[in-house]
């Protein structure tokens, strides 16, 4: 599997990344987690408009979904070659009414479903192309998942948004790759059933056995290397953090 980092910032974007936005692929596959605020510009780095084969969202909160109103109209306006077919859309509850809303000013009722193929998450285990996705609910005040993601024989987990919850240790176990959410600081900030801290992560990463820990989702105010620090204090692994256009192979 390649993941690409197209958008890492927590909350709002930061002058070096859009919000949460990561392409993964694999067998020719385009499948996109998340598109946040400024992830669309930025995904035209990493491939074309046209090339997505599915999207899968975490969660509703607009630094994980918003751009998909730009993206609406991008499929929906196409100059050349007519209109797209519906783009596999898999998201909590309620998607294709909160981007509606989001949007406002639709040329008709519905015309969100001419676009995308909306289809509801569950926690459970399905495939999207090559890959075998195993969703669990995960701790943040709106429905959001987590995703544990395997192919090839390879694993990569995916937080999303969320406090510490045995569910993601669960998601996070024996993985290759933890891509996990970082974005308070040990010691500052602690609203229950929000987000992580280095430390947090950290802990987690080391109870599932994760092979590796990248940190992202950490927003402009707070400091990465303090989040590193505290997550090196209690996993032994290799830890870093995303980086917008960083590119793994899992």
């Amino acid at each position: 599997m390649k993941l690409t980092v197209v958008g890492c910032s927590g909350s709002f974007p930061s002058m070096e990344s859009a919000c949460s936005s990561y392409l993964l692929e694999a067998d020719g596959f385009r499948l996109l987690l998340d598109m946040g605020n400024g992830a669309l510009g930025e995904l035209q780095r990493h491939c074309g408009l046209y090339d997505l084969d599915a999207i899968l969202l975490s969660h509703l909160h607009a630094d994980h979904c918003i751009d998909l109103c730009g993206y609406f109209v991008v499929r929906y306006y196409r100059p050349d070659g007519g209109r797209c077919a519906p783009l596999p859309l898999y998201g909590p509850t309620g998607t294709e009414r909160r981007l509606t809303a989001a949007h406002d000013d639709l040329p008709h009722e519905g015309a969100m479903s001419e676009v995308f193929d909306f289809r509801t998450l569950m926690p459970g285990t399905s495939t999207i192309g090559p890959f075998t996705i195993r969703t669990e609910r995960v701790s943040h005040p709106v429905e959001a998942f987590g995703f544990r993601i395997e192919h090839g024989g390879r694993t990569l987990t995916y937080s999303g948004d969320t406090g510490p919850c045995a569910a993601l240790e669960h998601l996070a176990e024996d993985s290759d790759l933890f891509l996990c959410e970082a974005s308070f600081t040990h010691g500052k900030e602690d609203i229950p059933d929000l987000h992580l801290n280095g430390r947090e992560a950290g802990e987690h990463a080391r109870r599932a056995g994760a092979g590796r820990l990248v940190l992202t989702h950490i927003p402009p105010w707070t400091d990465p290397d303090i989040s590193v620090r505290d997550a090196q204090k209690v996993y032994d692994g290799p830890v870093e953090v995303a980086k917008a256009g960083a590119v793994y192979e899992v």
